[in-house]
């Protein structure tokens, strides 16, 4: 925790440094986050509700564990040595980990690293830890946000307008087969 809490107050002082007139603008914004791999093995992955062992002759201390036809989930499991961290995949057709997710805020125009969050992978935290460091910037001036295609729901972009920032999400699927409106779209109706 004492690391965690040092490298955040580093980046702050970083970042007042960098808001110099000629460094850093404070108008335009990109959010992204990633998965972090948690430091916890799939085998500390174990049920909520425990059930008999199967019998092993394999050393106690490290059986052979078969995930093989097993549904795992978030709802029904924890990791025994890090029940913080959440199984979570990149895309479909990747294997899930237990991972935590990592966001970065990042000023548009000289790319420098403005703010940065660690929450649990949810499904839902790369919103709301661009949320959290979107909530930083005063209501007085007009910030802009842009993020990839995970950010384009009415939830997020309805939460920066009561926020006073304009989101600029990249749209998904557009196009002839498409039902929702294109990024140009959002963005207009996005201004507040």
């Amino acid at each position: 925790m004492l690391e965690a809490d040092l490298a955040k107050e580093f980046l702050a002082h970083v970042v007042r440094q960098a808001r110099t007139p000629s460094l850093n603008r404070d108008e335009h914004f990109r959010v992204d986050g990633t998965l972090l791999e948690a430091w916890a093995s799939l085998k500390s992955f174990q049920a909520t509700e425990s059930k008999p062992a199967a019998p092993s002759d394999d050393d106690p201390g490290n059986p052979t564990v078969h995930f093989r036809g097993e549904q795992r989930s978030n709802a029904t499991h924890a990791s025994n040595t890090d029940p913080e961290a959440q199984l979570a995949r990149k895309s479909e057709g990747t294997e899930s980990k237990l991972s935590y997710s990592g966001n970065l805020e990042v000023e548009n125009r000289n790319g420098p690293i403005v703010d940065a969050e660690l929450f649990a992978a949810n499904g839902t935290a790369e919103r709301d830890a661009a949320l959290v460091m979107l909530e930083q910037f005063p209501g007085s001036k007009r910030v802009t946000v842009g993020g990839d295609k995970g950010f384009y729901t009415f939830g997020f972009v309805s939460e920066c307008r009561n926020l006073q920032v304009a989101p600029h999400p990249a749209s998904g699927i557009t196009g002839p087969d498409s039902t929702g409106p294109t990024g140009s779209q959002v963005s207009a109706r996005s201004m507040p």
